[in-house]
């Protein structure tokens, strides 16, 4: 510049470029700040806009599922087994957590739970489902309830609501027959069976819970709601209420049940409850009446959800009181097959009921020394001495001259050694051995000693309570053999009619009538007769007959010379009884198992039967006296102070 040295012009040069620098620096600084925020709202108006709509109405409108009502399972009566009651639990929308530390922490300490098992429940069930609410707890107590109100501000994301819950009214009664629930596994989800379930629903697992799921689950409905932020809900917007499950009408009559539970308890403090089944059926019919498998468990354990401690207890106990043994117990049938060999050897005109079979107490074959029950013998016996006092050496001598075979093809006419077909999973077939069958799954030869076994119901042979009363049903029936019904119908929640448990799986056994009357009075007389091994189930004023069993659990051999009290209890014989009454024209079997009893079944098991049949007749007495005074039916012939429960209102 004029005047100015060239020193002077440089050092001015120098001073103003920084300041273009810094301007253009400036100015490029917000041109990328704008330009990142145009980016990022192209972002979210155009590539995640419908995505984060979507995230919006979720955080401002909640869709809360409402379950239906389970339907409720009835007696034959209409006496309530099964029903629905409102429960309320706490849940946790994991997307609504705002510190997951602290809330699980705090929610724990309310609910006295572990927070780390608290935390891995709600992680393991989330997966990408944040939206979903996860349940802690299934039936919040009244305290419970109050203490996660109070604190619901100071935790988002935690809810309450009120939910229907399967409550069983007798408790124990009936367990294994109606069976529990629980939540759907990844199995079941994954089947066909199971379309439409998501996680989280519960379903039966056994008994007629699972047999009737589709029927007793209902439709769920919904419910559309505002929330605010902190997830309190403000308003509802909308509401397609649940339709309750469908009801189950049973056969079974709860005062039986109740009597014939009762009986397996133990007489005093000191002694173990009876272990065992007993299945009492109409043989007319089929309908069964009462199903006993004890020891039980209570079902209501499993409706909210059972914890780990209480599922170790139930899988680790050795009496395994999951099992329905009244289905699935198998055990030799001792002396009760006796009746159907004395069947089969009437139809075959092998047994002349008169001829005599002299017996000392022991019974000679291939070598081999085969006892009596009595070591002294019986002495010379017929046919109806021989039922009457189950002479073992007279069957041995029998079933020798059927064969195995023979003996098989008569039982498998009475259903043994074949499922029944009862609706409830589970069930096992029992075994009533041929040669065929040995060789087969053994690869070995039948031997004649193992005929002799088999005749006086040990050996290979075995059978399910349920089998034992369907066989005496169709011997005492004249030779029809019923599938056994548990359902009487299927109704609406309102009481509407459905369908009828139709009346198949009739089958005609070929068997005659009167060589199946001439067994059932010899029956007779082993309850009857002053010296009948089944005395103690008599009833007053009704005839009864019946059969005891003894069925040995191990060889003779590992007790013999041990006093009764010195064999160890899972060695000890399983005591069986047979009863039908009235004897002239049955309307009631029960068969009788009880476990490692070590007596006889006419000591142990006659006892059971007896009660029940007593309480059956009782209780009819009432219905007819009822009847003849013009009292209304309506009552249901209840036993004073025996079982109560609610009758379902339609």
């Amino acid at each position: 510049m004029i005047g100015m040295k060239p020193d002077e012009t440089r050092l001015q040069s120098a001073d103003e470029a920084p300041g273009h620098l810094r301007v253009g620096l400036i100015a490029a600084l917000i041109l990328a700040a704008f330009g990142l925020f145009i980016l990022r709202l192209f972002q979210l108006q155009i590539l995640e806009g419908a995505d984060l709509a979507n995230r919006s109405q979720r955080n401002s409108v909640r869709t809360l599922r409402l379950e239906a009502p389970r339907g409720e399972i009835v007696d034959r009566e209409g006496r309530i087994l099964a029903a629905a009651r409102p429960a309320y639990r706490a849940l946790v929308i994991p997307s609504e957590v705002q510190a997951p530390e602290r809330t699980y922490r705090v929610l724990a300490e309310l609910l006295a739970q572990d927070s780390e098992e608290m935390a891995a429940l709600v992680g393991e069930k989330t997966g990408r489902r944040r939206f979903q609410p996860v349940q802690v707890e299934g039936d919040l107590s009244p305290r419970q309830r109050a203490r996660v109100e109070t604190h619901r501000f100071a935790l988002p994301g935690v809810v309450t609501d009120m939910t229907p819950r399967r409550h069983y009214l007798g408790s124990k009664l009936a367990a294994h027959l109606l069976g529990m629930i629980g939540e759907i596994s990844a199995e079941e989800l994954a089947s066909e069976e199971f379309k439409g379930y998501r996680r989280g629903d519960i379903v039966g697992k056994t008994g007629l819970e699972v047999a009737h799921e589709s029927h007793l689950r209902g439709l769920v409905g919904g419910r559309n709601v505002v929330v605010d932020v902190s997830g309190q809900e403000i308003e509802a917007i909308d509401e397609i209420m649940p339709v309750p499950g469908g009801r189950v009408v049973l056969t079974l009559d709860a005062d039986l049940q109740h009597i014939a539970e009762e009986s397996f308890k133990a007489q005093n403090s000191e002694s173990e409850d009876h272990r065992g089944a007993l299945v009492a059926m109409d043989p007319r019919n089929g309908e069964i009446l009462a199903m006993v498998s004890n020891p039980a468990y209570d079902p209501n354990a499993f409706s909210g959800g059972i914890d780990s401690a209480s599922w170790e207890e139930l899988i680790s106990d050795d009496r395994n009181p999951l099992r329905n043994r009244a289905i699935a117990g198998q055990y030799p049938p001792g002396s009760t097959y006796k009746a159907l060999v004395a069947v089969a050897g009437l139809s075959e005109g092998i047994l002349d009921p008169e001829e005599k079979v002299y017996c000392p107490g022991e019974y000679e074959l291939g070598g081999h020394t085969y006892r009596c029950w009595k070591h002294g013998g019986h002495g010379e016996v017929n046919f109806n001495e021989a039922l009457l006092r189950s002479c073992d050496v007279y069957f041995y001598e029998l079933g020798n001259k059927l064969g195995v075979d023979t003996i098989a093809s008569y039982a498998a006419r009475f259903g043994l050694g074949n499922s029944t077909g009862i609706s409830l999973s589970g069930e096992l077939p029992g075994l009533i051995p041929t040669r065929e069958w040995k060789q087969r799954v053994r690869g070995e030869s039948w031997l004649k000693g193992e005929t002799i076994s088999a005749a006086i119901g040990q050996g290979f042979d075995l059978v399910t309570p349920i089998q034992l009363a369907r066989a005496y049903a169709t011997l005492v029936n004249g030779g029809v053999l019923r599938r056994p019904r548990l359902i009487k119908g299927l109704e609406t929640w309102d009481g509407i009619p459905l369908e009828a448990d139709a009346a198949d799986g009739v089958e005609e056994t070929g068997l005659d009538p009167e060589i199946l009357d001439r067994v059932r009075q010899g029956l007779i007389a082993v309850v009857e007769d002053s010296g009948g091994s089944g005395k103690r189930a008599r009833v007053e004023g009704v005839r009864v007959g019946g059969k005891t069993g003894t069925s040995q659990v191990v060889r003779l051999g590992l007790t013999e010379g041990l006093e009764p009290e010195e064999i160890p209890v899972h060695h000890r014989d399983h005591a069986l009884f047979v009863a039908f009454a009235p004897a002239e024209a049955p309307e009631i079997v029960v068969a009788v198992v009880v476990e490692h009893a070590g007596q006889g079944g006419g000591v142990v098991a006659a006892p059971i039967a007896q009660k029940v049949l007593a309480g059956y007749f009782e209780k009819r007495t009432r219905r007819m006296a009822r009847g003849s005074s013009g009292v209304e039916e309506g009552e249901n012939g209840v036993l004073p102070g025996v079982w109560s429960v609610p009758r379902s209102s339609h």
